[in-house]
């Protein structure tokens, strides 16, 4: 199969999580070609080259051309087109669902079906008119795009806070919608593009999952969506009463809930990271039954040795290990580091490590704070034995990790945001036991096989940490059982493999149709078209199976009854 793999600032000019999971994807998928086609790095990266080596069967990479401001000459049909698809875009993002006029007992002009409609008839409208025109970018920025929203912010069922709308507010959502809407002008919807895929798999929601829509719009291509973290989720939580005006957030968050909500409707399948972005997807407006949890996976083999009982480790060490990010770890760290003071009361030989990655300055300053914090709440520590170490990674694939994980007694896994929890798989797959915040899907993914405590608790951190380590015992058995739970689930063969598994089910159920194309399609040709001596052949396909030979022929006399 071809795969169409559509990322998103990432992989394979960028590095991080998100690259480092696509990389896993398209090498563990070696009996299928792919082509990335990436938005968001720009043009000084694609210049210098992908930074991530690239196996054989990625057969090429596309990136988003630069962008331009320019406005581009339409004739006047097209600038009439152009102004009612907008209107009609405008008018389906800013109606409220079930609006009546104000008019006592009228029913609603407008069921959400109908705004669903209406917003992706001119979403196509739009792709339509880009794709003839070479582009809407100076378009979507002009006179007649704001004047459209005016005109939708003002209507009599239009949302209570768009009314409020300024004109530094319109302008500032016809920019954010513009950027949103860039996808449309790219040249990748045709048959020697993202049509000559067999499947469109984006790696995530926003610009890469409305680039696979356009694709199944224009090619028949079917689309496979994965969210690790829900898009419409983060935008919500990222927009904030400090982001923005009223006005403008309650417009862009409509705006992205039609555009997710019609990205869910029209994807074959769903994948989501846990069960928690699934509950997401679904109070998003994804079908249950369209969707599948597939864990992310993490690579076992660097923690093959940390998982086999070790002599060197110490019995009074605790460990904390992951990147430090104020934004990601919601205070955890300073929590441990609380909790760790009350442990020292209850196990004065106790020690703490700390294996941090610094994400970025707001990182160096957050772990600065940490050693602050640590110095402050042990002062008498002499110098040179303090029972807080703190160690700077350079990132989180070090082998330091491990051995860190392989000499602790008990780890504590970072993150406090939402979200799947790698550093403790991690810890899973090093065979040690564990105490967690419970949330996101911690309490899914550790399963009973470590401890769970309220979050922001030092307290019940404390005592679940005392409790373990006044227990080898019981250490060594949630330990085992943990490692036995991450190698079953949690790898990244697993994740490829029902990747690779899905792949298949969507091929088979929607096999793409061209005219005239070289190579085969997968699931083109029924099973029974293989058995030898089949009863429908190239030359009477035309017959419905079971007419005998002779029928074909009106020369040829009836066959007379038998008397």
């Amino acid at each position: 199969m071809r795969i169409g793999l559509l990322t998103q600032g990432g992989y394979p000019y960028v590095s991080g999580d998100a690259a480092l999971w696509c990389e896993r994807l398209v090498r563990g998928l070696e009996q299928h070609e792919f082509d990335v086609y990436a938005l968001g790095p720009g043009p000084h990266q694609e210049a210098g080259g992908p930074r991530v080596p690239l196996p054989p069967q990625v057969r090429r990479v596309r990136t988003a051309p630069p962008w331009t401001t320019e406005e581009p000459t339409y004739g006047r049909r097209a600038r009439r087109r152009f102004a009612e698809c907008y209107e009609e875009l405008a008018g389906a993002v800013c109606t409220r669902a079930g609006a009546t006029g104000g008019v006592p007992g009228a029913k609603a002009p407008e069921e959400p079906g109908g705004l669903a409609d209406r917003f992706g008839s001119a979403l196509y409208g739009l792709a339509e008119l880009a794709r003839e025109q070479g582009g809407l970018v100076g378009a979507l920025r002009s006179d007649i795009a704001v004047r459209a929203l005016e005109r939708a912010c003002r209507a009599p069922r239009a949302l209570c806070a768009a009314h409020e709308a300024r004109v530094s507010d319109l302008l500032t959502i016809a920019a954010h919608l513009e950027r949103a809407l860039r996808p449309l002008s790219l040249d990748w919807y045709d048959d020697d593009a993202l049509g000559a895929a067999d499947l469109c798999h984006a790696t995530t929601g926003g610009p890469p999952a409305l680039c696979g829509l356009l694709a199944r719009h224009f090619c028949g291509v079917p689309l496979l969506v994965t969210e690790y973290a829900v898009h419409l989720r983060t935008h919500y939580l990222t927009s904030g009463p400090h982001t923005a005006a009223p006005a403008v957030r309650a417009v862009l968050a409509a705006f992205h809930g039609r555009l997710t909500a019609e990205v869910y409707r029209a994807a074959e399948l769903l994948t989501a990271g846990d069960a928690h972005a699934r509950r997401w997807q679904e109070r998003c407006g994804a079908d249950r039954a369209r969707i599948r949890v597939v864990y992310p996976g993490t690579a076992a083999e660097r923690f093959a040795e940390a998982g086999e009982p070790a002599l060197r480790t110490d019995p009074d060490t605790l460990v904390w290990a992951g990147p430090v990010d104020p934004g990601k770890d919601l205070g955890t760290l300073e929590t441990l580091l609380y909790a760790f003071a009350e442990v020292r009361r209850e196990e004065p030989k106790t020690r703490l490590r700390v294996l941090g990655t610094p994400a970025g300055t707001e990182g160096a300053a957050y772990l600065g704070h940490c050693r602050t914090l640590a110095a402050r709440l042990f002062p008498d520590a002499a110098e040179g034995d303090h029972p807080v170490s703190f160690e700077e990674t350079v990132s989180s694939e070090e082998t330091g990790v491990s051995d860190a994980y392989a000499a602790g007694a008990v780890v504590v896994p970072s993150g406090g945001a939402e979200g799947f929890p790698a550093g403790l798989v991690e810890a899973m797959l090093s065979g040690r036991a564990t105490v967690s915040a419970d949330v996101g899907a911690v309490a899914e993914v550790i399963g009973g096989t470590g401890l769970v405590v309220p979050p922001h608790d030092p307290g019940a951190l404390a005592e679940a940490c005392v409790a373990l380590l006044r227990d080898p015992g019981r250490r060594a058995r949630l330990g085992a059982a943990a490692r036995a739970r991450a190698l079953e689930l949690f790898t990244a063969e697993r994740n490829t493999m029902a990747f690779h598994g899905i792949y298949l089910e969507i091929a088979s159920r929607c096999p793409v149709r061209r005219a005239a194309r070289d190579e085969p399609r997968p699931f083109a040709a029924p099973a029974e078209s293989l058995v030898p001596g089949h009863l429908t052949g190239p030359e009477d396909r035309s017959m419905p199976r079971g007419v005998p030979a002779w029928a074909a022929d009106s020369t040829q006399p009836p066959v007379e009854e038998a008397r």
